[in-house]
């Protein structure tokens, strides 16, 4: 069964254009790690600071496999390394979908 991870950040939105980059930076980082990326979604009209990203995996034990060498890629260590420096993330929350059967 495919899960999705949904994640929820809140962004400091004075520092919007560094989320951005950072977003950006996963679009080749979290595929060659083994994760489907549909997207990173940033704030437009209304609430300045949130922002979201979903990702998808085979199983949890496919996700498990993944963040292993998400943490032994040394791009994907860059951009964590990059996140901490800026502090733009104020805070993230992971939430585990399935897709609805038809």
């Amino acid at each position: 069964m495919t899960v999705t991870c949904a994640i929820r950040y809140v962004i400091d939105p004075f520092k919007r254009d560094a989320f951005e980059t950072y977003a950006k930076n996963w679009s080749t980082v979290i595929p060659a790690c083994g994760g489907d990326l549909l997207g990173y979604f940033m704030p437009h009209e209304g609430t300045n600071n949130i922002a979201h990203a979903l990702i998808s995996f085979e199983s949890l034990a496919a996700y498990e496999a993944y963040r292993s060498r998400l943490r032994a890629d040394p791009a994907g260590r860059a951009n964590f390394e990059f996140a901490e420096r800026e502090r733009f993330i104020l805070s993230e929350e992971r939430t585990w979908l399935r897709p609805v059967e038809k």
